[in-house]
């Protein structure tokens, strides 16, 4: 195999080329707006094996892809998967995320490295290491001024290995190698040292003639998403070992859980007693002691580790010829020093730097190998598994090995331990009350999340045939979060709102589960707590403790329960009598009322049924029948003015009323029939026509909004379904089409092209689409339907063997699957011909093999005698 040299990362013994670029930032209550011109690299590869073995799957995740102008969260190596401990370089994520949402953290495109951070999350980010040599520098330093005021180093992208569960680069300024692995609970480091002093050139940060070794531990700063540090302190126990805790105030939950907070805990190991430690502020400087006596508190601390200069003898063959190396692994946790301790003791005990990489590797590869794909296209191949490595990758842990997890912050434990839950009575349907929560008695794990926004298009169907356990830890979740507050949460960290976008669709995840089976062993009277759940989810404005939390979201809720629709006010943001996002809103709440009518309907509930379909119908208040456009309403019913269907934010959020007109999925066939079906499928098709010149993400502009005046935006959720209409309309080959077009174009293989041009991934939302779609599998209603359905594209590979969640196996078999053959031409199932676009998904469920024959020509009578409903 020839290997392609580039400047740029080295992922997997290829380098690939990165031209880069300036800017960044992504969904917020306020639109920013970036400039840009962008060269696209271009990626060779050479040839390989067709028959991908677990081992070969992770030489097609490139985690390099699409960091550009990325989220805090997206872009970390160092991680398993729903990992506590996600570990990644960060290049600026020390300025902090001032609206709580901008792009943060590691861009390709900056030239410096300030450290390596241990806590990657939605609204939460924390406890940084690096290690350096030559005179003592404690203040990070910015890129601007070429880091000659602080320590952080310069970097080569030819020096970076990015796998997933592994990252190493060499720190220039100090000639010193930084590796990074970890456990689901536990982060591990290492540096390797380089022999004796080191002759590098001077670049005005006293990188010339250097002495003296260290590791620096950074607890009190901001990092990320996770906001302003209101406390924190750090101290060593001995001489190996240190502990401390941070807790700081993220933007997200200020707005949403007011007096909330985020609290980190951490207690770590040195592999070599160091020869003396010391402890900072951003005032002071501690002396070294040689007693290992250290601790520091407030803002700024930190401490820092002294090594000589030939700690041991060259520990590998590498050029660098490192020294030491020295090892680090800490435990994290968000309820107590105890049990950070806890989680390293179970996790990591005996386990060196190197155990915990090759386990981190076996857990990818066999998390990874549960689907497996054919195909000549090796961009294809990159694409497909590094948005599946997205998938699982997001949406980290928030318990502990024990089960003990963090409830909302409420008082001053910055010293001692999180308020945490230590008896608790899961909705389970069989958990009963213990002293202490455990593995055995809470059954699923707690999760920090971003909001669901737009997830049944994506994560939840693919978690759901292949994952089932990441759908039930999201929904057992989201029912503790009922249970202990109150309401589900649109986003939550730590057990606090943290609303995404101020709408909440758990509700409809939540019975969309019962739909999938989730709650099938459930007892009636724990069945019937969940669906109370999602009734106060969908329509419930206050309880018996006061009005609806701001963060349980839908703030405008009490005027679409009494109107039918939410009324536009020209104001920022939403209030009981109406919202500026008022349109949106309502076909999002008519969608939710829509999943809650099919749960009534499979319990029995007659007249809920029909209650919540009624609300589902609402839909039709907004459209205008002179438009055949969904067109917002004032508070007095009329239609407002000067309306502008392309017009983004008016009425609509993060998107526009062409974009909006399309979101019925609940009742595709309905909107087609009321657009008329030949003018919705000539209107769709001239949408398409349009955005593909423009890589249907609204063009090349690096801005997380490119997309929000596109009349399509692959790049964010409202739009995901739009593709998959025509299997609603009577034109099936239009979906194949332009689903196979979406992958090819708007979906890239490099840091500026990755998923569109630095719009946002979402914590696994537009990789699994792309999972999903790429294998012809998607529901346009999210799975909310009494008894769901699957609609059928055009797979894009030759072969693909997926593991169902259920234990049984389905096969994906195309032939004739040219680049060119993107038109279905018959589909055969279990060795019986299917007519139709579209099976039961209980069907699918059985697994088998399901066999498309493909062509260049459209077959316009395959799949149009009986459509989807």
């Amino acid at each position: 195999m020839t290997e392609q040299i580039s400047t740029g990362i080295r992922c997997h013994g290829y380098m690939q080329k990165m031209h880069l670029l300036l800017t960044r930032p992504r969904r917020g209550l306020v639109l920013q707006a970036v400039l840009s011109g962008l060269i696209c690299a271009v990626c060779l590869f050479s040839s390989f094996k067709l028959a991908a073995q677990p081992s070969d799957i992770l030489s097609f995740v490139r985690p390099e892809i699409g960091t550009a102008q990325s989220r805090w969260f997206f872009f970390t190596p160092g991680a398993v998967p729903q990992g506590m401990a996600k570990l990644a370089p960060s290049t600026n994520g020390h300025y902090g995320n001032k609206s709580g949402w901008e792009a943060v953290g590691y861009d390709p495109r900056d030239k410096t490295i300030e450290g390596f951070v241990l806590f990657h999350e939605w609204q939460l980010g924390g406890v940084m290491l690096t290690a350096t040599n030559g005179p003592l520098l404690t203040r990070i330093g910015d890129s601007s001024d070429h880091v000659k005021t602080g320590f952080r180093s310069h970097y080569k992208h030819s020096t970076e290995v990015a796998r997933p569960g592994y990252y190493k680069v060499l720190l220039d300024d100090y000639g010193i190698k930084a590796e990074l692995t970890a456990t689901k609970h536990v982060g591990f480091l290492r540096f390797s040292f380089p022999e004796g002093q080191v002759n590098r050139k001077g670049n005005g940060n006293g990188t010339g003639n250097k002495s003296g070794n260290r590791i620096l531990l950074l607890m009190g700063q901001k990092w990320g998403e996770s906001g302003e540090v209101k406390a924190a302190n750090v101290h060593m126990v001995d001489s190996t070992h240190f502990e401390g805790n941070v807790r700081t105030s993220p933007k997200y939950v200020e707005i949403f859980d007011p007096g909330g907070a985020v609290q980190m805990y951490i207690y770590g190991q040195l592999s070599q007693a160091p020869t003396g430690v010391g402890s900072f502020t951003d005032k002071s400087v501690s002396t070294i002691s040689k007693s290992f006596q250290a601790t520091a508190s407030g803002k700024g601390c930190g401490l820092y580790f002294d090594y000589a200069d030939n700690a041991s003898k060259p520990s590998d063959s590498d050029k660098q010829k490192p020294r030491g190396p020295v090892e680090v692994k800490i435990g994290l946790s968000y309820t107590s020093i105890a049990n950070a301790k806890k989680n390293l003791q179970v996790e990591a005990a005996g386990l060196n730097f190197d155990g915990a990489k090759l386990s981190a590797r076996q857990i990818w590869a066999a998390a990874l190998s549960k689907i497996k794909v054919k195909s000549a296209s090796r961009a294809l191949k990159e694409k497909f598994y590094t948005g599946l490595y997205h998938a699982l990758l997001g949406r980290g842990v928030s318990s502990d090995v024990n089960g003990d997890y963090p409830m909302a912050f409420q008082s001053e434990h910055i010293s001692g331990q999180s308020q945490r839950v230590v008896s608790t009575s899961p909705i389970t349907g069989s958990v009963t009350s213990n002293a202490k929560v455990g593995p055995a008695h809470l059954p699923f794990q707690m999760l920090n999340s971003d909001a669901i926004w737009g997830a049944y298009w994506n994560l939840t169907q693919l978690w759901s045939l292949v994952y089932p356990h990441y759908l039930k830890d999201f929904v057992y979740t989201q029912l503790e979060m009922y249970k202990n507050r109150g309401w589900f949460s649109d986003g939550l960290v730590n057990s606090q709102y943290a609303s995404g976008v101020g709408t909440n669709f758990v509700g409809l995840v939540v019975a969309s589960a019962y739909q999938l089976g989730l709650f099938k062993q459930m007892d009636p009277a724990s069945l019937e707590q969940i669906y109370q759940a999602v009734y106060k989810n969908v329509l419930g404005v206050k309880d018996q403790n006061g009005s609806r939390p701001v963060g349980a979201g839908k703030s405008d809720l009490e005027s679409f329960v009494k109107r039918g629709y939410v009324p536009y006010i020209d104001q920022q943001g939403s209030t009981a009598k109406g919202s500026n996002f008022s349109a949106s809103h309502t076909l999002e709440y008519c969608f939710g009322a829509y999943a809650a009518s099919q749960l009534a309907a499979s319990l029995g509930k007659s007249d809920d049924a029909k209650m919540f379909t009624q609300y589902a119908n609402g839909w039709h208040h907004l459209f205008d029948s002179s438009l055949k456009l969904i067109r917002p309403k004032d508070t007095l019913g009329h239609f407002i003015d000067h309306y502008d269907p392309n017009e983004p934010w008016r009425g609509f959020q993060e998107g526009n009323g062409m974009q909006y007109s399309f979101f019925v999925p609940w009742d595709p066939q309905g909107l087609s029939a009321a657009v008329g079906k030949d003018r919705f499928n000539e209107r769709l098709q001239k949408i398409f026509t349009k955005e593909k010149a423009e890589g249907f993400g609204g063009g090349k502009t690096m801005d997380a909004f490119s997309g929000v005046k596109a009349v399509y935006n692959q790049g964010n959720q409202p739009d995901m379904q739009m593709s998959w209409l025509f299997n609603f309309s009577g034109q099936p080959w239009r979906t194949q089409y332009w689903t196979r077009a979406i992958v090819d174009d708007f979906y890239g293989t490099d840091s500026i092209h990755g998923y569109g041009y630095g719009q946002d991934e979402d914590q696994g939302q537009l990789g699994s689409w792309l999972v999903m779609t790429s294998l012809g599998l998607f529901d346009v209603k999210g799975l909310t339907d009494k008894r769901p359905i699957v609609e059928l594209g055009s797979p894009a590979f030759d072969k693909a063997v997926i593991e169902l969640g259920n234990g049984k196996q389905l096969v994906i078999e195309t032939k004739n699957n040219q680049k060119e053959n993107v038109y279905v031409q018959s589909v055969r199932f279990n060795g019986r011909d299917l007519k139709q676009c579209w099976l039961y998904r209980d069907q699918l469920m059985q697994g088998g093999t399901l066999q498309f024959v493909m062509g260049s020509r459209p077959n316009k009578q395959w799949g149009v005698a009986v459509l989807p409903k």
